[in-house]
This record gives C-alpha cells, sequence and structure tokens, in this order.
C-alpha cells in the first residue's frame, strides 16, 4: 500500500457459521472429493476519516452483505464453473437433493475474493468511497485459511470515489 492510498482508520469484522461443501476436481489427492468445512470470513475494512458515529464502518450496515453471504454458502454445495460434472451437479439441485452454487473458483482463495467483491459493492454503493474492505481471510477451520488483499480503484487519498467502481 502507497502513502497515497493508505488510511488511518480500520477495523475488522467476522461472519461465520456457513456450512458448505466443494471439491477441487483438478487435485490429484482428496480434495478431488466433495467435502465440507463450516466457513468463516474476516474482513478488514479501511477508511481515510471516519462517518458521522465516529466509524470506520456500522457494523450493523453490513446485514446485507451477511445475507449474501448466507445465500452462497450457508448448507450449499459449491462447484467450479468448469466441472467436469457440472450438468450431473445441476441434475442434483433440480432434484433438490443440493443447492448448489457455481462458481469460479471454489477454493478459499477464490470465496475470499468473492466476498471482497461483494463488500466492496456494497461500501462504493452506499459510502461513495469512503472507507473500502481491503483483505478478507476465508477460513476452512482452526488451522487453514486463504486471504485476498487488495485495495478497489474507486478507493483514493481523499477517501472518495473516482468514478464508478468497476467490481
Amino acid at each position: 500500500m502507497t502513502a497515497a492510498t493508505a488510511a488511518p482508520y480500520s477495523c475488522s469484522k467476522r461472519f461465520g457459521g456457513y456450512p458448505c461443501c466443494h471439491r477441487q476436481w483438478r487435485h490429484p489427492g482428496h480434495c478431488r472429493f466433495v467435502h465440507g468445512y463450516s466457513r468463516e470470513f474476516t474482513c478488514w475494512f479501511r477508511a481515510h476519516r471516519l462517518d458521522a458515529n465516529g466509524f470506520v464502518v456500522d457494523f450493523s450496515s453490513l446485514r446485507p452483505l451477511a445475507e449474501q453471504l448466507a445465500e452462497q454458502f450457508d448448507h450449499t454445495v459449491l462447484i467450479n464453473a468448469d466441472d467436469p460434472l457440472l450438468v450431473q451437479w445441476q441434475a442434483l439441485h433440480n432434484l433438490e437433493a443440493l443447492d448448489l452454487r457455481v462458481m469460479a473458483n471454489v477454493g478459499m482463495e477464490g470465496s475470499a475474493a468473492w466476498v471482497w467483491e461483494r463488500a466492496n459493492r456494497l461500501l462504493a454503493d452506499r459510502d461513495g468511497g469512503r472507507s473500502c474492505c481491503w483483505k478478507v481471510e476465508a477460513r476452512e477451520n482452526e488451522k487453514n485459511a486463504a486471504c485476498f488483499e487488495a485495495l478497489p480503484a474507486w478507493f483514493t487519498a481523499e477517501g472518495h470515489s473516482t468514478s464508478q467502481p468497476a467490481l
């Protein structure tokens, strides 16, 4: 992070209790089989200035994000868009045997990026660039986690949006 984009205020919010399963069909080992975790996500937020309440982000205003996380990850089966068995997974979904979500990358890295995009879409629409999500940790258990870390292009040194976000 450069001095021009550094923001002095930060906070984090943890979202958890999302039991879901996935498979990494390309993996030569056991990860190619359907397996699951109770996923947990920690989002880190940054702001150049605090809101009228003195917050980086009002945690109660993140309910729409929590709802999106529940819709995507709570009791669902995550499958990569290029999974060779996608038609069969969709058939099982149509039979209501599972609740399918198709993603570009179902791993923790891809899930962290997915959450980062949703968090920043919410903040850009609501705060006009005052705050952003700069990091998401996706945790599958107490031992393993992956992070996605980036500043959105619209987050400026002045703390306001330079243009419409391209998320």
